[in-house]
């Protein structure tokens, strides 16, 4: 051989040894469009050199892109567990051809598809370029590689990104990379394991919305792994461990408009009980871990007793884990339905509860069976094949993907308790399914299929409970869960896990319930005064203030003996611990036609400034703020000592609940924060409905008092329902519209007769309006009110009309004569 040939031989070999990919590095792309196009309804239809790829334009500015390399497109992989909607009306789509590119449009969107390699990109119709694969030669699009699926795309400069489900690490993931799968950190000790703010990922949703005006969502089960730009500040990328690419692409171009396409895939939050919107308690029934000997139904009815005498509002009450028997596999990490032997007659306990006026009181379950003393529920499980599949027959979980299972465990399991008084369950440790538990060393299923379904388990063990209860309550569905994934909102409500009750995790938790309402679950809660270790009586009332002020207020603790109860935090503590807690009961009418929005838009009640102010650069790293409902701003105090606590207040005027001092937006400001108080701000124009404090479930109110806080013109809309059944679904229900319109000389208030199917109880109204100035006059229709000298004379004649102006607040207090059966106007002049 002479040189020549070695040389030769020697090149071919290196361009041979390139060409072949190293193990685990193995990625190809689509690459070229091969034939022509073909459409079929909403959906394009394309081949290329490596793979099949689907367009599906679900409405006109949604679509789904999917890819597959085995060419043949799997439907209902995930069970329908996360995607609940797949027929769309048509879409009227315009296609053209040119040499190197395919465009698809409709009255939103611009699809276009480069030939070779087929890259995808999106545009508004205005031209606007919004996401593209196509920006640098290394541009691939959709690969597959030996651990699944990916996509990498175009970051923009401007650029932000909020979603992801209950994150407690950042608001923002611009130049992040997240790990989305079930689960929480694991390891000892705890402060970086269990308690790690990083991992922490009980309820990570594939789903993110940008600034740049379009939103995401990854329809995998499986893990996925997400850089915003963390490797790249010019690319960001989404892969899956397995799977199909298939994800839906959305544009706005404002947030609410995406999250209401994306819980239009994966279902609208159905509206829980009226009674679900005050206060639930829940209690280790006197004995926590290391205690349970201290446990006795007579703690839960004294408990809840106890509540009632010192007036403090609350109409739910769960028992959590010693409540139950541990057995003899599972210990405390599974359920065996049997009572520890220290409660006594849990039915009269229940019927207690219930006659004290709790609406609904629950238990805490696990999805592995046990063996108790008396029903060998896992034995028997086993052998009627009713637990999830393992080798050797050795499954401890329900198989909550089988409705055969779902049934028996209902029927064999649950029902054990329901049938003596439970209404609900909560469902804890969704994510030990193919994952280490957190209350023993054990792992639930392994393998191929135990990985996909593992961030499907909590979605289906959720469902279980909500629907069955549903059905036997007669009554809409309720359930109390930790874990979820894409699609939750559907099954609510949930909390965001067992945080200690350290000043360090408390913004944390408010980053969370920021980041899940900007992942579509509107319905969540938190413990509020953190759930393990004793609090601080000031980090206690600062917590509590939030908690009353979230969208599900949960109470609960593992303290032994304080259990976060109110009076075992001092008598400052439990004063103002009732103070917010019976304002909360106050605002029930608001916080309720809050959620019936949510209901219908996606619209969280809990709502990340960035949401409703995505064009404001000073909202995107604002993690300690937030939205309640459509008027309110609270701004929680976070820090320990803190006599004051800077705000940014939005574009717009806003006003200090407390003292109604007025504010110019898109400022910072320090507000004084004594220990007393909250930070809630009013937006300009907002007008909230507010009741006094009642019992939810048993009582209806009959008097509304509408604070205005006027400003050019503004409206807001009540919602009215039966507050239990599922008739709302099918239209009973009734808006009550109330606007209000100020200009220099005069301010008009209009209260609309309320219009639905729902027949509203007769009511009657007050009004709170807040000005700076008394009035000349007030006016209900064609009739002059009487004015009343002082703030005791007005209290006085509860019976009549007429109005007072309390000139040190500045508000001026109307009672009207009309009730809500006619349309009311009344009319302030200046």
């Amino acid at each position: 051989m002479n040189n020549c040939q070695h040389y030769f031989f020697v090149l071919v070999f290196f361009l041979i040894s390139m060409a072949i990919p190293v193990v685990g590095q193995a990625q190809e792309s689509i690459g070229t469009l091969q034939s022509d196009i073909e459409q079929k309804g909403n959906i394009i239809m394309m081949s290329a050199t490596n793979a099949e790829v689907q367009l599906e334009f679900c409405t006109p500015s949604m679509v789904r892109v999917r890819s597959s390399w085995d060419r043949e497109f799997n439907e209902e992989k995930s069970l329908g567990l996360m995607v609940t909607k797949h027929d769309w009306p048509p879409v009227d789509i315009q296609s053209t051809e040119e040499e190197d590119f395919l465009d698809f449009e409709t009255e939103y969107l611009k699809v276009r598809v480069y030939k070779s390699p087929l890259l995808v990109e999106f545009y508004s119709a205005d031209g606007k370029l919004l996401s593209t694969e196509k920006f640098d030669q290394d541009a691939r699009g959709i690969t597959q590689e030996d651990e699944g699926v990916s996509v990498r795309k175009k970051l923009f400069r401007d650029e932000q990104f909020f979603g992801f489900g209950e994150r407690m690490d950042f608001v923002n993931q611009r130049g992040k990379k997240l790990n989305l799968t079930v689960g929480r950190g694991i390891g000892r000790p705890h402060i970086v394991g269990a308690y790690n703010i990083l991992e922490a990922n009980y309820s990570p949703v594939p789903f993110f919305m940008s600034t740049r005006g379009y939103g995401i969502f990854f329809n995998t089960p499986y893990t996925t792994e997400w850089d915003m730009g963390h490797s790249n500040p010019d690319a960001y990328s989404f892969k899956a461990e397995g799977g199909e690419m298939d994800y839906y692409f959305m544009y706005g171009p404002d947030f609410p408009s995406i999250l209401d396409d994306y819980t239009s895939v994966t279902g609208k939050s159905p509206l829980l009980p009226k009674f679900t919107h005050g206060l639930h308690v829940g209690t280790y029934s006197g004995g926590t871990w290391g205690y349970e000997e201290h446990t006795s139904t007579d703690y839960v009815v004294n408990l809840g007793r106890k509540f009632r005498e010192k007036e403090i509002p609350a109409d739910l009450l769960h028992l959590d884990s010693t409540w139950r028997m541990f057995g003899e596999h599972g210990g405390s990490g599974a359920t065996t339905f049997e009572w520890r032997k220290t409660f006594n007659n849990p039915e009269a306990m229940f019927d207690s509860l219930y006659a004290m006026g709790y609406d609904m009181v629950g238990v805490h379950v696990r999805p592995r069976y046990d063996n108790g003393e008396k029903y060998n529920l896992l034995d028997r499980a086993r052998e009627e094949g009713m637990v999830y599949p393992e080798p050797n027959n050795s499954g401890e979980f329900v198989n909550f993907f089988d409705s055969t299972a779902v049934d028996w465990w209902w029927e064999n399991g649950a029902m054990k308790v329901v049938s003596q008084g439970a209404m609900f369950f909560k469902t804890d440790e969704g994510s030990a399914f193919g994952r280490k538990a957190n209350e023993s060393d054990k792992t639930g299923p392994t393998g191929e299929e135990a990985a996909r379904l593992h961030n499907l388990f909590p979605l289906a063990y959720a469902k279980a409970p909500f629907e069955r209860f549903s059905d036997h309550n007669e009554m809409r569905g309720f359930n109390l869960t930790r874990e979820g994934y894409a699609g939750i909102q559907r099954y609510p409500y949930i909390w965001a896990g067992d945080w200690p009750s350290e000043w360090q995790y408390f913004k944390p938790v408010i980053r969370a319930g920021l980041n899940i309402g900007l992942s579509g679950v509107g319905y969540w809660s938190h413990n509020m005064g953190g759930f393990e270790h004793e609090a601080d009586p000031e980090l206690y009332i600062r917590w509590t203030q939030f908690g009353l002020f979230s969208p599900m207020a949960h109470l609960f603790g593992m303290d032994h003996p304080g259990y976060k109860e109110p009076w075992n935090y001092g008598e400052e503590a439990e004063r103002i611990f009732k103070k917010y807690d019976r304002m909360r009961y106050r605002f029930i009418p608001y916080i309720y036609s809050e959620a019936y929005k949510m209901h219908k838009t996606g619209m969280p009640i809990m709502r990340a400034l960035v949401l409703e102010y995505q064009n404001d650069e000073n909202v995107y790293g604002i993690d300690d703020q937030y939205l309640f409902g459509s008027n309110l701003l609270i701004a929680p105090v976070t820090t320990k000592g803190a006599q004051t606590r800077v705000v940014y207040l939005p574009e717009g005027t806003w006003y200090d609940y407390w003292n109604g001092e007025s504010y110019e937006g898109k400022q910072y400001y320090n507000i004084v924060t004594p220990l007393e108080k909250l930070p809630i701000f009013v937006k300009a124009g907002g007008i909230l409905p507010k009741q006094r404090v009642l019992n939810l479930g048993q009582e209806t109110a009959d008097t509304l008092t509408l604070e205005i806080f006027p400003d050019g013109e503004s409206s807001y809309e009540i919602y009215d329902d039966d507050g239990k059944s599922k008739n709302y679904e099918d239209g009973e229900y009734a808006i009550t519209e109330v606007t209000a319109n100020d200009d220099s000389g005069q301010t008009v208030i209009k209260i609309q007769a309320p219009q639905g199917e729902y027949q509203v109880p007769e009511r009657s109204y007050k009004l709170n309006v807040h000005s700076d100035t008394a009035p000349q006059s007030v006016q209900e229709g064609s009739k002059q009110l009487n004015s009343f000298s002082s703030g005791s004379e007005y209290e006085e004649n509860q019976q009549q009309a007429g109005w007072y102006f309390d000139e040190e607040a500045g508000e001026l207090h109307i009672r009207l004569s009309e009730s809500s059966e006619e349309d009311i106007t009344v009319v302030v002049s200046k």
